[in-house]
C-alpha cells in the first residue's frame, strides 16, 4: 500500500511541476506561427502567465491584415486533461455590423480529454446566449442560439427546428 501511495505521490507532484513549470508564452507564440499561416494575426498588449493560466489582455485580431475584433481578455487554463479558454468582452469592428452582433460580452470553449473529439463553447451578448458544440471527428459545428434577440442579420444562415435557431456548418 505504501508502495502504491509513493508513485501517486511522484506522479502527482511531476503533473504539478509539468503544469508550473511549462512555458506558456512559448507555447502561446508557437500559436502564433500556426495562424499566421493562414494570415491571421494577433496583437495582444499585455501577456500575464500564471500557475494553470495564460492571460491575454487588449487583443486585436487581424485576418489578411483587416482588423477584425478587439479582445479585452482571453484566458486559457489548463490541466492537460480538461482546458478552458474564456473570452471577456469580444468587439467586432464596425464594418462588420451587417453580417453578425458586434458585441459579445463572455464566451466559453472547454475540452476534454475523456472527451477528445468534441469541443464545447456557449457564449453571451447582445443576441442573447448561445452554446454549441464542435465535432472533431465529423468535422462539423452546430451553435444553438438559446435567448436570441437581435439576430435579424443572421437569420438567413440560420435553420430553425423544434428548439430554436441553430447554425451548421463542416469545417
Amino acid at each position: 500500500m505504501q508502495m502504491v501511495k509513493k508513485i501517486f505521490i511522484t506522479l502527482f507532484v511531476v503533473w504539478f511541476a509539468f503544469l508550473w513549470l511549462m512555458p506558456k508564452q512559448e507555447l502561446y507564440y508557437k500559436l502564433e506561427h500556426e495562424l499566421a499561416k493562414s494570415a491571421i494575426k494577433i496583437n495582444e498588449k499585455k501577456i500575464e502567465e500564471g500557475f494553470f493560466t495564460l492571460t491575454l489582455r487588449e487583443a486585436d485580431i487581424y485576418a489578411q491584415g483587416i482588423k477584425l475584433a478587439t479582445v479585452e481578455k482571453v484566458s486559457l487554463f489548463t490541466l492537460l486533461f480538461y482546458t478552458h479558454i474564456s473570452v471577456e468582452k469580444l468587439l467586432l469592428d464596425d464594418s462588420l455590423k451587417s453580417m453578425a452582433p458586434t458585441s459579445i460580452e463572455n464566451t466559453n470553449i472547454i475540452h476534454k480529454v475523456w472527451n477528445p473529439l468534441n469541443i464545447s463553447m456557449d457564449a453571451e451578448g447582445g443576441f442573447g446566449t448561445l452554446s454549441g458544440k464542435a465535432n472533431l471527428k465529423e468535422r462539423a459545428l452546430r451553435i444553438d442560439f438559446n435567448a436570441s434577440k437581435g439576430i435579424e442579420m443572421l437569420k438567413p444562415k440560420l435553420k430553425q427546428d423544434e428548439k430554436g435557431w441553430y447554425y451548421e456548418t463542416s469545417f
